[in-house]
């Protein structure tokens, strides 16, 4: 089969790796030159972005000029744009909602709503604004335990902590004008407690098939401080679970995506095709959704596309069909780290160079995510460089293997959170859901 990939970040290699490996053929839509993706792809189509009349228009006709059978959408933004309801007009399938349902991430309030609507418990207090009206008084109900969203895309940089990001009312309530005045809507809801993790789920409008949960790591610095960023790596259990989660937790998590692919059938009548990402957080009173994505994570996407089993092309194909089976993953634990350069987060460092020794293999695959391959040269952006992934019986292991990894790439003003998967900081997560619960 011919598939064709959207993106061009280490997600996006992974997802191409593993289609290439079920003995697919795979193109490319790009817009920067990932070198694994130009390595992997049997042809390239480079776009400025994804979202222009243009751009839609040329990526639809490299679709068809390469017989593509199947489309793998692996951001956001052209979910958000319709890129998915496109192709479905031109009978091709995709892997990834269309513009409708793939509102369960570009809109919040939507999510919220949705949640409350159908009785899924699992949201924290909240209200949906479009004006200032009623947000300074709601702030004072919250106390000082509030959190302020972007109701829309930003790159995971929309959301202000009280605490954190946002020290006093006065600086809620300057953000909240921004938002009013910049785009419209916004979110106020209560700030909670405990520990994030995801559980991502395969839909194929008709059932689903839910993945291992992945604990990702968003602070730039090690000790889970500084800004917020993409994510800095991740990583899963053995057992699908994750050390300070019981059975009751993922059991709980999985029925919250389970009756939120349901709500969105009633809500919208379309079936969910692709990935339903629930960003959940483990509280003292159980279980509570953070938010949802319409596609993988990244780094997420590494674990999971690590430890798969089950033939990818044929996952993404019956996905389309609604013809989805049982997908198998390995019962190993798995650890990625991801490659950033210096600042990445608040100020980041361009157009370094990548150093790329072929000795890392021997403990880690190596993604590519937002560089350049230019006369062999490999440079960075001011976003994430490459991601190294590694599987193991434990995930000390696979930690430790994925550090000697580490030791093969080089480079100037580039930096990694090693503290990711270690012990200290897992035990910290332990210690922290043993006094909440």
């Amino acid at each position: 089969m011919n598939f064709l990939v959207v993106g061009s970040g280490a997600r996006e290699h992974i997802i191409a790796e593993k289609l290439a490996e079920s003995g697919s053929t795979v193109y490319s839509v790009l817009t920067n030159l990932n070198p694994g993706l130009l390595k992997l792809s049997t042809g390239c189509h480079s776009v400025t972005n994804y979202n222009s009349r243009n751009s839609q228009t040329s990526i639809l006709d490299f679709a068809k000029a390469s017989s593509v059978h199947c489309v793998v959408i692996g951001p956001e933004d052209p979910l958000a744009n319709g890129m998915a309801d496109m192709f479905w007009k031109h009978d091709i399938p995709v892997v990834g909602p269309t513009r409708q349902l793939a509102q369960i991430e570009t809109s919040k309030g939507f999510t919220r709503e949705l949640l409350e609507k159908y009785n899924i418990g699992a949201s924290p207090r909240y209200r949906r604004f479009k004006t200032m009206h009623g947000a300074s008084e709601f702030i004072d109900d919250l106390g000082d335990n509030y959190v302020v969203k972007f109701d829309g895309l930003m790159g995971g940089k929309g959301v202000k902590v009280a605490g954190e990001h946002l020290h006093s009312k006065e600086e809620a309530l300057i953000y909240c004008k921004q938002l009013v005045d910049g785009s419209g809507t916004y979110i106020i809801e209560e700030k909670i407690f405990g520990e994030e993790f995801s559980l991502m789920s395969f839909c194929d409008g008709r059932k689903l098939a839910h993945m291992p949960a992945v604990q990702d790591h968003k602070r730039a610095y090690e000790g889970d401080i500084g800004p917020n960023t993409g994510g800095m790596g991740s990583y899963s259990d053995s057992n699908h679970s994750l050390p300070f989660l019981t059975e009751q937790d993922i059991s709980d998590a999985r029925e919250v995506n389970e009756r939120v692919f349901h709500a969105l059938i009633d809500e919208t009548g379309q079936g969910y095709k692709g990935i339903l990402y629930g960003g959940f957080m483990i509280t003292g009173h159980g279980i509570k959704l953070i938010e949802y994505n319409a596609r993988f994570g990244d780094p997420e996407a590494m674990n999971l596309l690590t430890l798969l089993d089950s033939d990818f092309s044929e996952i993404c194909y019956n996905i389309t069909q609604g013809n989805l089976g049982n997908v198998i993953f390995r019962n190993e634990s798995s650890v990625c780290k991801y490659i950033v350069p210096e600042g990445y987060g608040s100020n980041p460092r361009e157009d370094a160079t990548l150093i790329v020794n072929p000795g890392y293999a021997q403990t880690a695959s190596l993604y590519y995510a937002a560089v350049n391959q230019i006369d062999g040269q490999i440079t960075t952006t001011s976003s994430r460089a490459a991601a190294l992934v590694s599987s193991s019986s434990t995930i000390t292991k696979a930690e430790e293997k994925c550090e000697s990894g580490l030791n093969f790439i080089s480079g100037d003003n580039l930096y990694v959170r090693h503290d990711i998967a270690k012990e200290g900081l897992i035990k910290k997560r332990i210690e922290n859901m043993e006094k909440i619960r």
